[in-house]
């Protein structure tokens, strides 16, 4: 056995040891908006996280083209990165009613059925009046086509968020780091600090079938300094992990092999990597 397949199986097997848990679900509806929790979610195969990302606010016109949808970049959209004062705002998506609710300091601003284009209106003229200065032009809300979603890379299908490696990093800023800062689909407990990196090229296991494929690790941008309770662009995240890991990684994605549910509570496993002698 090589040294390089000697450490990949060792690799394996401590990681194989921990005991992975899922911390909590979320899904974000509308991209750049508020998350929602979730007690459950159902996976399918080759799919997107259940309800992640649906609908994009376009900054002005972007040329996206529901008939031939491209991934655009996020800079094209209403995000955290320039336009921090959106997570000041509360916002719920009921898909039932296919309505978007948005709440600013407790109080219902606005209201809108994202099916209909009255709804959508209603939406755009919120923002319209919300963010005056910081429009490059009217702002449209986009729904994702079937098949597509609003994710910041052409392939994050599902993003995983390691607790461990943030309470770790709190200690590098010297500040409580809400895990909401990144966004993350799911956050997962029981690993070392940083050894969810070690998981890319791998595949993790549910006790319900679901099979996810660990594809890369998650570059952040400044989109992570801004607090998601207030607004307040309080941290310096991309640099402190420069400066203390030498990389800009917090998470991982992952592709969905094998469909099925997940909640939480659920533990994850690592299956055994096939490994060249």
């Amino acid at each position: 056995m090589t040294g390089r397949a000697f450490l990949c199986r060792k690799h394996a097997l401590t990681l194989q040891s921990m005991s992975i848990r899922i911390a909590s679900l979320q899904r974000y509806p509308v991209k750049g908006l508020s998350p929602e929790t979730l007690d459950i979610a159902t996976l399918a195969k080759g799919g997107y996280f259940p309800g992640d990302r649906l609908f994009a606010v376009e900054n002005g016109p972007a040329g996206f083209d529901p008939g031939n949808p491209q991934h655009q970049p996020k800079i094209k959209f209403l995000m955290l990165m320039r336009n921090e004062s959106l997570a000041r705002l509360k916002t719920r998506y009921l898909d039932s009613i296919t309505t978007l609710f948005i709440e600013e300091g407790g109080r219902e601003v606005a209201r809108g059925d994202l099916s209909t284009p009255e709804g959508r209106l209603a939406i755009e003229a919120f923002f319209r009046r919300y963010l005056p200065k910081e429009l490059r032009g009217p702002p449209k809300v986009l729904t994702a086509p079937e098949g597509f979603r609003f994710t910041d890379s052409r392939r994050g299908y599902v993003s995983l968020i390691n607790l461990a490696s943030v309470r770790q990093l709190e200690a590098v800023v010297g500040s409580a780091v809400d895990p909401l800062r990144f966004r993350g689909n799911i956050h997962i407990d029981g690993l070392e600090p940083w050894a969810e990196f070690d998981l890319v090229g791998q595949v993790l296991t549910a006790p319900s079938g679901v099979r996810l494929k660990v594809t890369k690790r998650i570059e952040r941008c400044a989109a992570t300094n801004v607090d998601p309770l207030t607004g307040i662009r309080d941290l310096q995240i991309p640099k402190s992990l420069m400066q203390a890991y030498g990389h800009f990684d917090c998470g991982i994605y992952a592709e969905v092999v094998s469909g099925g549910s997940l909640a939480a509570g659920d533990a994850l496993e690592t299956e055994q990597a096939t490994l060249a002698l």
